[in-house]
């Protein structure tokens, strides 16, 4: 997941921010009349980025020195994770679930993430398409034929049926794992991080998510242990995906007869793609990774659509409605599903399964985190929970059912035929096998292949960019030299575990770097809901001051016109004829009312109060006492972009 580079979502809002906050800060003056002095973003946070770098340079010299040892220690370690926590694993991306829905659907679903007069930054067609993108990534590449085929072909332990009800069930496990928990999950640090950005003008980091329960703690040893395990985190969960996708080139450069699909085949691959990575950001060439995003998404949706075409198309669209069925009818009980009566097998298909796909999202989460937060400025609450839940797991479940329905429809209709020797699937040659059986054989294969190192290149670029943000603590561009060391870093410890095991390395990877953030992603749970209350009780008090200032015009000349009249009402109109003819005062004639006209356009003059006057309520309320007054804005004291 998560391709799409962030350049794409960055544009001249960016300098309009920078142009902001700089005005923000010369206007900040103190009691003296002197402008205060702001605190500038260092050019690295030492705490954070060396801490990371000698956690993953020792993990890469002793995974390179001693693979064999590696690889045992790796399986140990993925053994006892998924025994002793795979409870908490399942448990925890349900509660991610709830607690994202529970802020869409709720009071808080109104929060700007913004400024209250801030309109969003893309239209809501290019927010859809932008949302699409980070959806997208080597992942789905890889899986998009061998899951659905594998859990068709080995169902999870306890499964059973007939071969239509097993396909069935095969693409609802699939939808699971790419579906609502996994977007639930980048919903919980996209929204914080939005929130923390966009609407309090904190710099683009973890730490500041956390803010609300930490106060000033987040600029200091607390601040910095956050930012080391969400760097250290995205580092292994890029690094994941990299490994993913050169196991994919090198099946499918086997297939078209080119390379061995050998471990030397794998590290040529890492490093010929780095150095076109490296080449990027040493040029500062920006455009070309937007059109290479750009191509990407393309080439992905042409060959969604040309399995459409060439293969069978009503069964595939038929496939896409039932399946979506089945996928929301049995979401509760798949969700909370943790084999726990199947034993070994149903252990160890967890761990190579649902596991590691909850372990995978949460070590990934920060990336993806940190685009869909920049590109949802102006939005609400309710807006950023629904769209990027609903947008992505839809389309995600097109691309499976195409692909991975494509691929079932010929087992089906040829038992065998994509399978091996033993009854099993090749993960990583499965796409390519599926592609012998439709026409243009030769051509699609390229294209798929094209299409994998086209997001490797992206990703590790983009990965490159979302480290370096964490490791200066939120600098927008950071030095070449530190994106440089985390495309060097990443390419070297995608190398180090698959030497160190292939496959299950990388799994056993995301599982435990996942253990200690998900801890982080829980305290970010409560902070959000923190600060939203927070946010919700200074809006409250603002409204109340507002009301009192305001109504009392309307409603003091509707009850003194009311009182006037009496319970009996207005006199007739034949006395009062009679007293002006007499010369006896009247009485008025009719009540005084306020039009609807007239206070609908007050309403529209002055809808709400202002996020000035929120934000000085925010701060004098009790629960902030500890926050930290004197922080870089977000977008202040950036350099501009390297040319």
């Amino acid at each position: 997941m998560g391709a799409m580079t962030l350049r794409q979502a960055q544009g001249p809002a960016d300098d309009d921010q920078s142009r902001d906050a700089a005005a923000s800060a010369t206007a900040d003056v103190t009691d003296a009349g002197t402008a205060a002095p702001r605190r500038s973003l260092p050019p690295v946070q030492r705490w954070v980025f060396w801490p990371a770098a000698v956690i993953v340079i020792a993990f890469v010299a002793f995974t390179l020195i001693a693979p064999g040892i590696a690889e045992s220690l790796f399986e140990a370690i993925q053994t006892t994770i998924v025994n002793a926590f795979n409870w908490y694993y399942v448990l925890i991306a349900a509660v991610f679930v709830v607690f994202s829905l529970f802020l869409g659907f709720s009071r808080f679903g109104d929060i700007k993430l913004g400024k209250d007069d801030d309109e969003p930054e893309f239209s809501l067609m290019s927010w859809f398409s932008l949302l699409f993108a980070a959806g997208m990534g080597i992942g789905l590449v890889f899986y998009g034929v061998s899951e659905p085929l594998t859990h068709f072909a080995d169902p999870r332990p306890g499964v059973t049926g007939t071969p239509q009800q097993l396909a069935q069930a095969a693409l609802g496990q699939t939808y699971l794992h790419w579906g609502v928990h996994a977007w639930s999950i980048y919903v919980v640090i996209g929204l914080a991080l939005a929130y923390a950005i966009h609407r309090r003008r904190r710099p683009i980091s973890i730490r500041w998510t956390l803010e609300p329960l930490l106060g000033k703690r987040v600029e200091g040893g607390w601040g910095h242990a956050i930012d080391v395990i969400a760097l250290v985190g995205t580092l292994f969960g890029v690094a994941t995906s990299l490994g993913l996708g050169v196991l994919q080139i090198s099946s499918g450069l086997s297939v078209a007869g080119i390379a061995d699909p050998d471990e030397t085949t794998q590290v040529v691959i890492i490093l010929i793609i780095s150095v076109f990575v490296l080449a990027s950001v040493l040029s500062g060439v920006t455009k070309g990774m937007k059109w290479l995003s750009n191509i990407n998404l393309v080439m992905a949706g042409l060959l969604v659509l040309y399995l459409l075409i060439v293969g069978p198309s009503e069964f595939l669209l038929r496939d896409f409605v039932q399946s979506i069925g089945y996928y929301v009818q049995n979401f509760v009980g798949l969700s909370f599903n943790v084999s726990a009566f199947q034993g070994e097998a149903g252990e160890a298909w967890q761990a190579g399964w649902t596991s590691f796909y909850w372990g995978w999202w949460i070590s990934w989460a920060p990336f993806v985190g940190i685009f869909i937060a920049r590109i949802s400025k102006g939005r609400t609450v309710r807006e950023f929970v629904a769209g990027v839940i609903l947008v992505p797991t839809l389309l995600g479940i097109l691309w499976f059912a195409v692909l991975g329905g494509s691929a079932l429809a010929m087992e089906l209709a040829d038992p065998g035929v994509l399978l091996n020797d033993e009854g099993g699937v090749d993960l990583q040659g499965a796409l390519f096998e599926m592609l012998q059986h439709v026409p243009g054989t030769t051509i699609v294969s390229i294209g798929v292949i094209l299409l994998i190192t086209i997001f490797f290149v992206t990703s590790a670029d983009s990965g490159a960019l979302v480290m370096g943000m964490i490791a200066t603590g939120g600098q927008q561009n950071p030095k070449r030299w530190i994106r440089t060391f985390f495309v060097a870093v990443t390419a070297a410890l995608a190398i180090a575990l698959l030497l160190a095991g292939g496959l299950t390395a990388l799994q056993t990877a995301a599982i435990t770097i996942a253990l200690p953030f998900s801890v982080v992603m829980l305290l970010i749970c409560w902070s959000t809901v923190v600060a939203f209350t927070r946010e919700r009780r200074a809006y409250a008090r603002a409204e109340r001051a507002q009301l009192i200032d305001k109504i009392g015009d309307y409603y003091g000349l509707e009850v003194e016109s009311r009182d006037a009249t009496g319970v009996l009402g207005a006199q007739p109109r034949w006395l009062r004829h009679l007293q002006q003819r007499l010369g006896i005062p009247v009485s008025p004639t009719a009540p005084i009312r306020i039009r609807h006209e007239v206070l609908d356009a007050e309403r529209r003059s002055d809808a709400g109060p202002g996020t000035l006057d929120v934000d000085e309520l925010v701060s004098e309320d009790e629960l902030s006492a500890h926050d930290d007054q004197d922080v870089p804005e977000h977008g202040e004291d950036q350099a501009p972009p390297v040319r």
